[in-house]
């Protein structure tokens, strides 16, 4: 049951890879709940006394709320799909109160400390620097995901027309425009492809030994340069998603193109990012004010 339901949000849903592991990993948590605790009941046999018992005993242990609620909900999700198959009347996670997660702000690069990025931090000048500084360039100027970037292939890419192709979540395609210096980083970092006869590669970014990029590595990547300019508590690829929506509505853009920019599914997903704004604004009217 468990296995067809992962086919399902596989091949029905178009779940991403790293979701599907989660979810099979939630829902195998709480089977190994069931089973030493209430042997015998399956999962398709609990009811919502044994999920908010599982709730407990996860916050005994010192789950996050935000980390429960993503175990209820691939539950939930399990849950939905055997009742459309007719297997139980109804979902037992429905009646489950979730715990209550504080949204933290998203975290952010200042527009100083970007600014010291690509003006002042030095890149090695061979082509793994160029490719290293037009990475960053990538997620920055796009605000595209990890997962996105590292699939990107030549034909993704228009430079007469600027604009790159990705493949969001749950397959959905969009084109992102490219700003003219993003462009002309990209036309000098083609013109080295070809010197170093990568041109006919796959991907257009890879590793030193031109493989397809994984996700560790950019990681690694962005770190290492970021913790040159910024002290924030976390550098990821993720955070530079972040910094590309936080500076834009700081300077004014619609929030709805910002989703766009963004494939975002939902305008509730863009507005975390009104917040840093506002953030911002009470400490400029902090330091301005006469009376602040």
């Amino acid at each position: 049951m468990l296995e067809d339901f992962l086919d399902f949000l596989e091949h029905n849903k178009r779940y991403s890879a790293h979701t599907l592991k989660a979810y099979r990993g939630d829902l195998e948590q709480f089977q190994a709940y069931l089973a030493e605790f209430y042997p015998s009941i399956t999962l398709l046999e609990a009811t919502r006394t044994e999920i908010r018992s599982w709730v407990v005993h996860l916050m005994e242990g010192g789950a996050s709320p935000r980390s429960i609620n993503r175990k209820l909900a691939a539950q939930s999700s399990f849950y939905k799909y055997a009742q459309q198959l007719g297997l139980i009347k109804k979902s037992p996670v429905a009646q489950v109160s979730k715990p209550k997660a504080s949204k933290p702000l998203p975290l952010f690069v200042g527009e100083d400390d970007i600014h010291k990025l690509f003006e002042e931090v030095e890149f090695p000048e061979d082509y793994f620097g160029v490719q290293d500084r037009v990475i960053l360039s990538m997620l920055f100027a796009t605000g595209m995901r990890l997962n996105e970037l590292i699939n990107i292939k030549e034909e993704d890419l228009s430079l007469s027309g600027a604009w790159v192709r990705v493949m969001g979540k749950r397959s959905k395609e969009r084109q992102i425009p490219l700003t003219p210096t993003l462009v002309r980083e990209l036309r000098h970092f083609f013109d080295l492809r070809e010197d170093i006869g990568a041109q006919h590669l796959p991907f257009v970014f890879v590793t030193k030994s031109y493989k397809k990029l994984y996700p560790k590595f950019v990681y690694r990547l962005v770190n290492t340069y970021l913790s040159q300019v910024t002290r924030i508590s976390k550098k990821s690829p993720h955070v530079l998603r972040h910094t590309f929506a936080t500076h834009l509505l700081n300077r004014g853009a619609d929030i709805n193109a910002i989703k766009e920019l963004l494939g975002h599914a939902s305008l509730a997903a863009t507005q975390v990012y009104t917040h840093n704004s506002i953030e911002k604004n009470k400490e400029i009217l902090k330091r301005a004010h006469p009376r602040g």
